[in-house]
Formats: C-alpha cells, sequence, structure tokens
C-alpha cells in the first residue's frame, strides 16, 4: 500500500522539509494563498494561512539575533547604498529603499553589516543607521564608499570623525560581493596601516 514520505497518513503537524518549503517561498514574495495553493499542489495536504503564518513566525527571532549581533570594532571599507525594491504591503506594490552595509573585516572577509528597510533614501536615515553600527561595537571605520546623496558624508563624519569618505559615480556591487583573493587582502590591510599612520601624523 502506498504510504506518503512527506506527510505520512494522520499526520498532524507539518514536516521540517514543508517548513523549509513555506519560508523559501515567503522569502521570494509569494502570498501566503499562493504559498498554500502551491504545497497543495506538491503535496495534496491543505495548509490554511494560519499555518503558513505560524511557520513564517518562526524566524523573525533569528532575523531580530542577526539585525543586533556584535560588529568588529574596525573595518577598514565599507560599502553603504540603499537598493530601491517593489514591496508588497497592503494588497499594493510600494517602492521601499533597503539600507545595505557591505564590510570587510581586517581579516580581509566580506561581511553584511545590516540592512535596514525605509520608505525612501536619505541622509537622516543615513544617520539613524550608522548609530546603529555604533551601537553594536563599530569604532572606527577607515573608508567609506558612497554615492552623492547630498549631506551623506557629513552623516558619517558626525558618527566617526576620522573616515575617510569616497564618493562613488558608478556601483557595483556584484564585484563587492565576489569572493577577495588573497592578494587583496594584503591591499586591504596596507590601507588599514596606511591610514592609522597618516592618522597618527595628523595628531603629532
Amino acid at each position: 500500500m502506498y504510504e506518503p514520505q512527506i506527510v505520512k497518513k494522520h499526520q498532524t503537524t507539518i514536516s521540517d522539509e514543508i517548513e523549509e518549503k513555506i519560508i523559501s517561498m515567503y522569502g521570494l514574495g509569494m502570498s501566503y494563498r499562493d504559498i498554500s495553493a502551491h504545497i497543495e499542489e506538491i503535496y495534496q495536504v491543505s495548509i490554511s494561512t494560519a499555518t503558513i503564518s505560524a511557520v513564517t513566525d518562526k524566524i523573525i527571532n533569528t532575523v531580530k539575533e542577526w539585525q543586533a549581533r556584535p560588529l568588529e570594532a574596525i573595518y577598514p571599507f565599507i560599502w553603504l547604498d540603499a537598493i530601491h525594491y517593489k514591496v508588497k504591503d497592503g494588497g499594493k506594490y510600494l517602492s521601499k529603499a533597503v539600507y545595505t552595509i557591505l564590510g570587510v573585516r581586517v581579516d580581509g572577509k566580506k561581511e553584511i553589516l545590516g540592512l535596514y528597510l525605509s520608505e525612501s533614501e536619505g541622509a537622516n536615515f543615513w544617520l539613524s543607521v550608522l548609530t546603529d553600527l555604533q551601537a553594536r561595537g563599530v569604532e572606527d571605520i577607515l573608508i567609506a564608499s558612497v554615492d552623492g546623496l547630498k549631506g551623506f558624508p557629513e552623516a558619517i563624519n558626525s558618527i566617526f570623525p576620522q573616515t575617510e569618505v569616497q564618493l562613488c559615480i558608478v556601483h557595483r556591487p556584484s564585484k563587492a560581493t565576489t569572493p577577495q583573493r588573497s592578494e587583496d587582502k594584503y591591499e586591504t590591510l596596507s590601507v588599514m596601516w596606511l591610514l592609522k599612520i597618516k592618522r597618527s601624523l595628523q595628531k603629532i
């Protein structure tokens, strides 16, 4: 007799595999109704929107822990950029700005420091983002790469006064997220120490 493996007979809870599918589809922006329809089509089981909501709520604490995690004291280089997405909110698609901070650590490894959601991009919101980075342990940023947003350099230097602000004309995020070569790590460390020497001389 055929025995389903994903959803067994008389099973009252959904399997880990189905939960992973639900979270994956939710992450792609699918509505609860669409997720329910897909699960029923694939696994021949009916799942209510309340159950789907309970599954997606499980990752909220994990996300909050990631958002509030302690950061490194020093970052030789960071990129700050707002990427605009269409987000479904209340049945309508609205344009939202996701403030993205990508940093290079002292050991040369790249790290997403934070993702922040807002209605639009502005220097005032960036100020709150930088304040959050400071509260999470960041003491110094050597170089900050930003776009030409008015008031952006001033916002950075109000929190990290010694940071060198580099204005970018062309953004290439794909290059920023590619694996880093070993020679690039040495270049990162060289930049860090050169700037530290420069700052020491300025204090004399």
